[in-house]
């Protein structure tokens, strides 16, 4: 069994298609719902219903849902079915789906039956849901990128495996397995592994350039906007061509062109049919384009400090920059209000705007997670300073130090702010005592030694 599209869809389908279209298009979303999942019952290789069909689940229930059972185990339920009956199992699946779209438990049975039907790009899709929303579940995590690697998919395997990294940087089989997968889609990119005469499968010598210019990873500026100028020529000859627009969005984010790079991130994740990679890529680029745009105005005023009509920009502009973040921060919590990760950052948005009060509330949802727990702390801490509550703030940074065992630069931040806390109330013994802490392993550790020093005359 292989994934079809649209047009191989069976014509007596059709018009169950459309209607679910038509629904979704009016906002009527519980009968879309239900008209996909009976069209996905006649036809489970239908991809881009099942893709159809998860965008309407998510928009009606925006959250993940907590895990289902004791050890939040909500496909356990449908195991020995799936082994008897796998074709059968999908319907009921994609029903209990549809209350808890992002179940990680449910989207792993998904995949682990679409892989026995071969129905490959579904059950990517299943554990790519996953990746999207659960970016600490390092377990389907290393199962995703596994798969891409059995599927002789090394670059996208690369890729999950630096999502891992990302979240558990000590993790030895994701650091392996990236540098593997990088070493292995580069291989595949110059065909070594089909020990053939890479001139023999290009037309001519200067394909063989272009081919060699695209395997460096450090491109010059010059060959850079050359590859740019081609790839635009591909993308004039057909606009709707995913790979060609990807290519031409990566180049322009080489060259550190933003605007152009979220233009074109934006019009590859609609060609995707809603790859949130691309959707996340965009965002970041947006973001760039207006930090350049800060940046230029700062390095303005810094040119013309008298320039006050400049200075009065900059400052709208950092203004304006600020609420965007929280709008954005907004928005994502909004879509998955039970991540601690986007918790933090609409926290962290907030409290850079000196909304302490909106703050504090993000900032304690997001200590939940032990991935971020203690930089959420020390936040939470400067959260209450600056709302003249040192007592809080003290709590906070100690419980933070609790949590760090060794002397990395995080305790050693955490440890500043809590000896400055101490010294503003005037106790400079419980002040010294974190700086000591700081100064016996880090000698210039920003002004301890002076701190310290100057203690003893």
């Amino acid at each position: 069994m292989t994934e079809i599209t649209e047009k191989e869809l069976p014509s007596k389908l059709t018009p169950l298609w459309l209607k679910a279209i038509n629904a979704v298009q009016a906002s009527n979303l519980d009968y879309a719902i239900t008209l996909l999942q009976a069209l996905l019952k006649d036809c489970p290789e239908f991809l881009e219903g099942r893709t159809l069909l998860r965008k309407c689940e998510l928009q009606l229930t925006g959250a993940v849902k907590k895990k289902a059972g004791l050890f939040g185990m909500g496909g356990m339920k449908f195991h020995t079915q799936a082994k008897k009956d796998p074709l059968g199992t999908l319907p009921l699946i994609e029903k209990d789906l549809e209350k808890d779209p992002l179940n990680e438990s449910l989207n792993e049975l998904l995949f682990d039956i679409c892989v026995k039907l071969e129905l490959f790009e579904t059950a990517a899709f299943a554990l790519e849901t996953v990746r999207s929303n659960h970016t600490d579940n390092a377990k389907l995590l290393h199962k995703l990128a596994a798969f891409y690697i059995t599927r002789e998919m090394p670059a996208i395997a690369m890729e999950v495996y630096n999502d891992i990294i990302k979240q558990h940087p000590m993790d030895g089989v994701a650091i392996k397995g990236s540098k593997d997968a990088s070493a292995r889609a580069s291989m595949k990119k110059q065909k070594w592994d089909e020990n053939a005469d890479m001139r023999t499968l290009m037309r001519d010598s200067a394909e063989v350039e272009e081919l060699e210019k695209a395997s460096r990873t450090g491109l010059t500026s010059e060959q850079l906007i050359a590859r740019r100028d081609k790839t635009i020529e591909k993308y004039n000859e057909n606009p709707n061509d995913l790979t060609t627009v990807k290519e031409l969005a990566a180049i322009y984010e080489k060259l550190e062109d933003w605007q152009n790079a979220q233009t074109f991130y934006t019009w590859a994740h609609s060609l995707s049919a809603g790859d949130v990679a691309l959707a996340t890529k965009a965002f970041v680029m947006n973001d760039r384009a207006l930090e350049a745009d800060l940046k230029a105005l700062e390095a303005g005023v810094a040119a013309d400090p008298g320039n006050l009509e400049l200075k009065a920009a900059l400052d709208a502009r950092r203004a304006d920059r600020l609420a965007e973040q929280v709008l954005e921060a907004q928005r994502r919590v909004d879509q998955n209000p039970t991540d601690p990760q986007l918790r933090y950052e609409l926290g962290t948005a907030l409290y850079n705007s000196g909304d302490y009060s909106g703050a504090i509330l993000h900032l304690q949802q997001a200590t939940r997670s032990p991935h971020i727990r203690t930089r959420v702390l020390l936040l939470l801490g400067r959260t209450f300073r600056a709302k003249g509550m040192p007592d809080l703030s003290i709590k906070q940074l100690s419980d933070a130090i609790s949590d760090l065992h060794t002397m990395d630069n995080l305790k050693k931040e955490v440890l500043y702010e809590k000896g400055l806390i101490h010294e503003e109330l005037g106790d400079k013994a419980a002040a010294l005592d974190s700086f000591k802490q700081i100064y016996e392993v880090d000698y210039g550790y920003r002004d301890v030694a002076s701190r310290v020093e100057s203690s003893y005359s």
